[in-house]
Order: structure tokens, then sequence, then C-alpha cells
């Protein structure tokens, strides 16, 4: 059971509307909104959306899993993300805009590099917390795959957490980023993957978080 907070306007989004379809057909009363795939149609899109006053925002979809400690239709929650992909690739070696020199790693509002959710309400919940990156590119080639999942200690691969966390953060607007893995990186093959699972069990765990906010 989840500690009781008064939250008095809730918004759960996702990229698209077939991530949270039981959530849809089931009418609940949660306000939902669309925002697009990838980073840069969600960033657009949810900051205009927030610029109206939520006491709590959820991002609700599927996601890769870098590794199979995660089961195949397991809900987790998101402890930080990051812009994977956003930097440089040299002769086999990775490195974000921060190793460039580019930017700063503690600059607000990333805390070493990362963009990192401190809500108690996430230490709260049963799901297990990852650590995620995010990638405009879905790729299956092993190789690179592995270099995102070793530089970034991340367990699941999405297109759109990191930007999500990004507008949130800046906004100072409280936020819960849950993930349904559906797949493993790099799997292309569809029949191999276990989407109406993942999207049913992300709904279900969505749904008991919004009973207890």
């Amino acid at each position: 059971m989840l500690p009781e907070i008064c939250f008095m306007k809730v918004l759960v989004t996702a990229a698209t509307e077939l991530e949270i379809l039981p959530l849809v057909n089931n009418n609940s009363s949660a306000e939902l909104f669309i925002h697009g795939v990838g980073a840069i149609h969600s960033i657009f899109a949810l900051s205009n959306k927030l610029n109206e006053s939520y006491n709590l925002v959820i991002q609700a979809g599927i996601a890769g899993s870098f590794t199979d400690n995660l089961q195949l239709g397991q809900t987790v929650a998101v402890a930080k993300d990051c812009f994977a992909d956003l930097g440089l690739l040299h002769h086999g070696t990775l490195s974000s805009v921060f190793e460039m020199g580019l930017a700063s790693e503690n600059d607000f509002p990333y805390k070493n590099g990362f963009l990192e959710n401190n809500l108690p309400l996430l230490q709260s919940l049963s799901l297990q917390k990852v650590n995620a990156a995010t990638v405009n590119l879905l790729n299956t080639e092993k190789n690179y795959n592995k270099l995102i999942q070793q530089k970034y200690n991340a367990l699941v691969e999405t297109m759109e957490g990191a930007a999500f966390h990004y507008i949130c953060l800046q906004k100072k607007i409280p936020f819960l980023q849950i993930r349904g893995i559906s797949n493993y990186v790099g799997e292309r093959n569809k029949t191999k993957w276990k989407m109406e699972k993942a999207i049913d069990n992300l709904c279900i765990n969505l749904e008991d978080i919004l009973k207890s906010v």
C-alpha cells in the first residue's frame, strides 16, 4: 500500500495511445495526453501542456530491456535517465557532450550527467527502480547497444524518457516515469515481443498508482 499523498491534479502522458490503451478503454478519470514519439516531439508538446498546473505527471509507455534480468511484461519505474546518443561515437568509444566539454554535467537539471527523479513517491513504489537510456535511433547493432548499456549502467531503453525528465525538472513538477518491458533491445522480430502483456501490466500498475494519489 502506497502512502496517501494529496495530489490535486494528475496528468498521464504517453508517446502513443496504444501504450495506454487499456487505461483509455477503461474510461479512467485521469487526464490523458499523447505527446508523440521521440525526444523532440515530447519536449515541444509537454512544454506547452505543462504550462497548466499539475501536481503530478506520469509518463507511461513500453521500453526495451538491455538485460534478461528483467522479464518481458514486467513494469519498472525509472529513477534516472539520460540522452544516451547525444555526443560522439569515435573508434568504438562513446563520449557524452559533457565529456566533450560542450556542457557541464552538473548544470541544472543534470546531476552527474543524468536526469534524476528524487520524488519520495517513486521510492515508495513496489516496482523495480532502473536507470534508463533515451535514444533517437533504435539499433540492432549489438556492440553499439552494449556501449550504451555499459556507459550509462542502463537497464532499459526508451525514446522519450529523458525528454520527459528534462521538462518536468525544468518546470519543477513532480513526475514519475513507468515502463512496461515489451522486448529486449536489438530484437526486431516482434513475434518474440510481449507487447500486449507489457501494456496490460503497465496499465494495471498505473491504475494502482492513480488510486493511491
